[in-house]
């Protein structure tokens, strides 16, 4: 592998975002991080929230040239956003790898925008669900963690793009505690891509979504936080609320919890759950929402 042509394709990603979107007050308003050139079109993969909301997204390419780029599309599912430059990148084409074909301890490297990498290691393959309503059934993770991980490129040994870097996060293991990356493998990309770049999103009934932060205590699924205007607020769920049930069958965790809400139908379908709030039991339903309504929509720049 010829870390130096691999870094080419990995260009720096820059996005503004205005003071009343939705998503402004906890991700901010200015989102740094890195994208990978998937197409010699100048089309370009990074992870959805540096560009979630944007009116304005730059790219910069290793040698200090800064182009336009318009926001194609971000999908809620995979967490995957698309760009595409608005000027002649002239950059290659990573090619796509296996990443659900990736094993533990396989030697790869994350690598940005600005030129820094780190050769690492594959720990774990495993399901993540993260509090903002989002599940993997198999997410990569790796160590030692890239210090600049958001949209950052997993390469395999042969130079061929594994997966996208989404999160920073600590893994307890033979009583040390080590700091990891989380990777959205590639291979959740080709079976949407088509769709992504033609229509901006997945042809498909959005999911339900309820606007609830959420984190798991010892097997309990734990209110957050709710967003302000969401289903979830309107409803009256509230912070240290626990979620103990969904229709009629009871809540194993957040992966079991999200599990349960997608299968109620598409959004806007109506969530009954039961919950536990200052040792008692209260039964709210929610009507849930299409995620997207509630964001801004790209303008071509």
């Amino acid at each position: 592998m010829n870390i130096d042509e691999i870094l080419r394709s990995v260009v720096a990603v820059s996005s503004s975002i205005p003071d009343d979107a939705f998503t402004a007050g906890t991700l901010g308003t200015r989102r740094e991080g890195s994208g990978v050139v998937i197409r010699e079109s100048g089309l370009v993969l990074t992870i959805g929230y540096l560009i979630t909301e944007a009116d304005e997204v730059w790219l910069t390419t290793l040698d200090g040239r800064v182009i336009a780029a318009h926001p194609l599309a971000y999908d809620q599912e995979t967490g995957f956003g698309l760009l595409q430059a608005l000027g002649d990148l002239g950059l290659p084409a990573l090619e796509f790898g296996d990443g659900s074909g990736a094993s533990l301890g396989d030697p790869v490297v994350l690598a940005d925008g600005i030129g820094q990498f780190v050769e690492a290691r594959i720990v774990a393959k495993q399901e993540f669900a993260g509090y903002w309503e989002y599940l993997l059934d198999e997410a990569i993770f790796t160590t030692p963690a890239h210090p600049s991980w958001g949209g950052a490129a997993l390469i395999d040994t042969k130079g061929k793009l594994l997966g996208i870097g989404s999160l920073r996060l600590q893994m307890s293991q033979n009583d040390e505690v080590a700091d990891i990356n989380m990777i959205v493998p590639i291979n959740l990309l080709p079976p949407i891509l088509d769709d992504l770049m033609t229509r901006g999103r997945v042809n498909k009934p959005p999911r339900p979504w309820l606007g609830a932060f959420s984190a798991e205590s010892n097997g309990d699924v734990v209110v957050m936080s709710v967003a302000e205007g969401s289903p979830a607020a309107d409803a009256g769920l509230r912070r240290g609320d626990i979620i103990s049930e969904i229709r009629d069958g009871e809540v194993d965790g957040l992966a079991d919890f999200y599990r349960k809400v997608w299968s109620s139908g598409p959004a806007g379908a109506e969530i009954p759950m039961r919950v536990l709030r200052d040792g008692r039991e209260a039964w709210l339903r929610i009507r849930s929402a299409d995620r997207n309504a509630f964001l801004k929509k790209p303008q071509l720049q």
